[in-house]
């Protein structure tokens, strides 16, 4: 098992070489890292397989579902690293700042950040999707999964690796940190010089832990409370396949949504079909006392929502109901409870729809669209290393660009400044 200082220093070395490489030289090992993890797929399902196996019976349904590699999902995660291939190369792009009166040349040009740390929960699709799109932007990355996830991350890794090995770039690029002792965390995430930008993906637990030992500098991208808003001009059924959505489509990811705000004024008229669609669907409402008479009236179960429902990420089939007054109170409770991820208005007031986008802070803003929308993928984006909800830098998806800042490149002939 290699060190994690041996880790960091080749990985150090290889990102240099990696920042020489030209895009085609980039590309061409993303598409080989593509084929590698095809060639790999029977190693890398039985992984997982094993890992699912012996994971134990406290991870949860969605841990669990997120831990799950079928066959289909990594036909995804394949796809996901071709779409990377296919990427614009963001290196090098430079922009004119113009010229200054003393006839330097200002410009701006995109380079890498270095060597990335990624630390993350459950989901192995992270460690292919993150070689991927460290390798596009020119950069090097150490991951470290969790435990859990242990096997399946080692065979993706192995394949990754495997894959740049053919192309000709350093396989150093891409490294895995096996050792599961969570000193290792600390110690990526207090590697001052050695690792540029560290970037956790995962609940609570993780962010508390990486709030009290970080020294580098963190990218969160964490906890997704969500939010719908269905205010009083709303659409009816648009509301409700929206919620419905945003709820039940996938519960255990970071965009569905958590809690559902209804106003008033529309709350007789949409909770109890709302309800009844919710809870055929195996949805368990935790609602404030007016939208639980609503419900009650209707013959909807529902259980008394406590304080602590309206800060809890559930990943899972529960969703908190409240009713509001107005937009007023819908965006003070967002602001209040919301963890800037995700937050959608439903609403056929053009002023009222806007002014939810203006002074709602988010990652992602929805107007009459689901919150499973904030997405790499459902934005443009193509794959993501995940979804930001730290605003330095970046926020909300982050692609190959985002993994990227900006040099000042200066051209002169002979200019010096002030008397000598």
């Amino acid at each position: 098992m290699a060190t994690l200082d041996g880790l960091l220093s080749d990985a150090r070395t290889a990102q240099r070489s990696l920042a020489r490489s030209t895009a085609s030289e980039r590309t061409a090992a993303i598409e080989s890292v593509a084929r590698s993890l095809d060639a790999h797929r029977d190693a890398i399902l039985a992984a997982n397989a094993e890992d699912l196996r012996l994971a134990p019976e406290s991870l949860g349904a969605a841990m669990r579902d997120r831990l799950a590699l079928t066959p289909s999902r990594l036909d995804g995660v394949i796809a996901a690293v071709r779409e990377v291939a296919a990427m614009p190369d963001p290196l090098d792009e430079e922009r004119s700042l113009g010229t200054r009166p003393n006839g330097l040349q200002i410009a701006r040009r995109r380079i890498p950040l270095g060597v990335i740390a990624v630390i993350y929960e459950a989901r192995p699709n992270v460690t292919a999707e993150s070689a991927a799109l460290t390798l596009r932007s020119g950069n090097a990355v150490v991951l470290r999964g969790g435990s859990e996830a242990l096997r399946s991350n080692a065979a993706l890794a192995t394949a990754v690796r495997a894959g740049l090995s053919s192309s000709g770039l350093d396989p150093n690029a891409v490294s895995l940190v096996t050792d599961p002792d969570r000193a290792r965390v600390t110690e990526l995430l207090q590697a001052t010089g050695r690792v540029d930008l560290a970037i956790p993906r995962g609940g609570p637990a993780l962010m508390a832990f990486v709030d009290a030992n970080a020294r580098v500098p963190v990218i969160r991208h964490g906890a997704g409370v969500c939010h719908v808003y269905v205010d009083r001009a709303a659409e009816l059924p648009m509301a409700e396949a929206i919620t419905v959505n945003a709820k039940v489509q996938r519960p255990g990811v970071c965009n569905a949504a958590e809690t559902l705000l209804v106003h008033r004024a529309v709350a007789d008229a949409l909770l109890p079909s709302l309800g009844r669609r919710l809870h055929a669907a195996g949805v368990e409402l935790r609602a404030d006392e007016t939208a639980r008479e609503v419900l009650r009236r209707a013959e909807v179960p529902s259980a008394a929502a406590t304080p602590e429902d309206w800060d809890t990420e559930y990943l899972g089939l529960v969703l908190a109901v409240r009713v509001v007054d107005d937009l007023d109170a819908a965006m003070a409770h967002i602001a209040r409870h919301g963890t800037e991820h995700s937050a959608a208005i439903v609403t056929a007031d053009r002023e009222a729809g806007e002014r939810f986008l203006r002074e709602v802070t988010a990652s992602c803003v929805l107007l009459n669209a689901s919150t499973r929308f904030n997405d790499g993928g459902e934005l443009g984006l193509g794959a993501e290393i995940g979804i930001s909800t730290s605003r330095m830098h970046a926020f909300g998806p982050m692609s190959a660009r985002e993994l990227t800042t900006e040099k000042f490149v200066v051209r002169g002939a002979g200019q010096v400044r002030g008397a000598v």
